[in-house]
């Protein structure tokens, strides 16, 4: 990969990777209800599973859906399906008193499976593999999903910091329901933008 190509590249990463999305806006709900530390395996989940997800996209399941147009339909009904269940739980996340007994944040296993139903990261590995993949050879699929884990992890530690950041503000029970609230409609508004264009 050339340099010209691979800054190409990481601005694209960056550009996809630090704006707000499905995967930004539950890692800032993660940050804001269970602190860094908890957010962990969360965190290392998307950083670690867009990128192993953009290797096989890259080597071939982009064209699935060319061969079979109903598996498009098909994911975007299971995505729409999982995360409007997300948003019900960053909705109902439990008061303050109650999270260390009953809530928990995204295990490392479910944060990765995530990627595989997020309309975003679909569009994003699509996206990626076909502008700076050329040819989709191995090496330039690996230089993107490195490239998408160098900067996922910046992200993705940016966004739980920002939740973070603003837990004490949250201590209140009334301003954290709020603020789940708030982030459960911003993460069934992101579905829009990628599932009706």
């Amino acid at each position: 990969m050339t340099p010209d190509l691979l800054l190409a590249l990481a601005l694209f990463c960056a550009a996809t990777l630090f704006t707000p999305g499905p995967n930004n806006v539950m890692l800032m709900a993660s940050g804001a209800n269970f602190g860094l530390r908890r957010s962990v395996p969360h965190l290392t989940g998307v950083a670690f599973g867009f990128p192993l997800m953009t290797i096989p996209v890259g080597l071939g399941v982009m064209q699935l859906f060319d061969l079979w147009p109903p598996a498009q339909i098909i994911l975007r009904a299971v995505s729409v399906v999982y995360m409007l269940w997300l948003a019900w739980k960053i909705a109902h996340a439990a008061p303050p008193k109650d999270r260390e007994a009953e809530a928990r944040p995204l295990t490392f296993v479910q944060a990765a499976a995530f990627q595989w139903v997020n309309p975003k990261a679909w569009s994003m590995a699509f996206g990626a593999v076909t502008l700076y993949a050329t040819g989709r050879d191995l090496p330039a699929i690996l230089w993107v999903a490195g490239s998408f884990l160098a900067l996922g992890t910046l992200s993705a530690l940016t966004w739980v910091t920002l939740g973070t950041w603003v837990r004490g503000f949250l201590a209140n029970p009334d301003r954290l329901r709020v603020f789940n609230w708030t982030m459960a409609g911003l993460l069934i508004a992101s579905m829009v933008p990628v599932l009706f264009l």
